[in-house]
């Protein structure tokens, strides 16, 4: 039988003299005087981390605290402010409901965020993981906080055989049977500092692990090898085409739809992306204005669920207005807070920017 007493303190030991230092949490012995984390920046910084990684985020976190240090000052940023402040963090649907809970949490509840796992999941997009994680961090609640880290701690604490992603729920159940009402926030903080600094995804360092006296995957001799994983179906690819239009030193950018993928984003005018490449003949017709477009190459970009090719083509404005939407003609250096995949189209564009 685990000694689920003797592993926690084991690891709660071990996270008071390791806890990573981090600009949107009080610490652990903040946590043991009673200061919790402002339940804005443990928020914000989840968000954030989805998907992203903690030296990525860090410099937006930073950046959108400066900017607007609570939640209130959030909630009045025009849609347009937040997305270009969001630009190269990806996952833009984030953003969108980023900036709908900031207003939720203003309008609905005087600016303070409710305390309790049930009040966080009413908010808009916000989900059972971010719902746990800032109830149990920011409020101390006893919520069952499990992340890609825990998971993976799980499956080699307990030699999970079954194999990701059809496991989680299970890895789940497990993590829960080790949480009490013993520092929760700590203890949640622990296991995920343990899956980033120790129990690494790949090499994990299991001669500097506090709980690998209790770990059923160190004692099969191969604990890198959980969680185990089903093969992934080949991502499909889509193909699109991406226009530079150039007038002097400015280039021309588009507000893309409110929903859908990069929704809301400045962006170059693109044609739809399709399973086909596109011809000649189609990338003309479908080009924002008339003009001598030029072919200046091809750029690869990933998204989660597709890989796409984009080929760029160049035109100098002729002062004929774009087909659709209004342009916003932006400087050069100005582009840096484009999209990535935007970024990219206009880089090969031009090997000035």
């Amino acid at each position: 039988m685990l000694d689920i007493p003797a592993l926690r303190a084991a690891l709660l030991a071990w996270y008071d003299a390791q806890a990573r230092d981090l600009p949107w949490r009080t610490g652990p012995a903040a946590g043991k005087a009673g200061r919790r984390s402002d339940p804005y920046r443990v928020w914000l910084s989840e968000v954030m981390l989805q998907q992203t990684t903690v030296p990525h985020a860090t410099p937006y976190f930073l950046s959108f605290t400066r900017r607007w240090p609570t939640v209130s000052d959030l909630a009045a940023v025009e849609d347009g402010e937040l997305m270009a402040a969001w630009a190269g963090l990806g996952y833009y649907a984030r953003a969108r409901n980023l900036l709908a809970c900031a207003r939720a949490v203003a309008a609905d509840h005087g600016g303070v965020f409710p305390d309790t796992e049930e009040g966080l999941r009413a908010l808009p997009g916000v989900g059972a993981y971010t719902a746990a994680a800032v109830a149990a961090i920011a409020f101390d609640r006893e919520a069952n906080v499990v992340d890609g880290n825990v998971e993976r701690v799980m499956a080699r604490l307990f030699a999970v055989e079954e194999p990701v992603p059809d496991v989680k729920p299970e890895l789940k159940r497990l993590a829960g049977q080790l949480v009490t009402n013993e520092r929760p926030g700590d203890w949640a903080q622990a296991l995920m500092d343990l899956g980033a600094t120790v129990c690494r995804p790949k090499g994990p360092l299991c001669d500097r692990c506090p709980i690998s006296a209790w770990c059923e995957g160190l004692k099969t001799g191969a604990p890198e090898t959980y969680p185990r994983k089903t093969r992934k179906a080949d991502r499909p690819r889509r193909h699109g085409v991406a226009y530079v239009l150039t007038r002097g030193d400015a280039v021309a950018l588009v507000r893309r739809p409110p929903k859908g993928l990069l929704g809301g984003m400045l962006g170059l005018p693109t044609s739809d992306w399709r399973d086909r490449p596109w011809t000649d003949v189609e990338a003309a017709e479908a080009a924002p204005s008339s003009g001598v477009w030029r072919d200046v190459g091809v750029v690869e970009h990933v998204f989660t669920h597709f890989a796409l090719t984009l080929w760029v083509l160049r035109a100098e404005s002729n002062g004929a207005e774009l087909v659709e939407g209004d342009v916003v003609w932006t400087p050069r250096e100005g582009l840096s807070a484009l999209p990535s995949v935007f970024l990219k189209a206009a880089r090969a564009a031009d090997r000035l920017l």
